[in-house]
């Protein structure tokens, strides 16, 4: 897995996703955006084109 962090993660996910980039969600993890907000630092996950997983991550 390959973390990028930045500074905002909402802004990055509204950049991300005005890209075409589709974050992963969990039921019960990740709200409706994709961003995991329990416990630790914000992030969120997306998969590139071959299929891996990367995540930005809130400084």
């Amino acid at each position: 897995m390959l973390n990028f962090p930045v500074p905002d993660i909402d802004a990055a996910v509204d950049e991300l996703t005005a890209k075409g980039v589709t974050f992963l969600r969990n039921e019960g993890m990740t709200d409706d955006r994709g961003v995991s907000r329990k416990g630790g630092p914000l992030i969120a996950w997306f998969t590139d084109p071959s299929g891996n997983v990367v995540s930005i991550l809130e400084e």
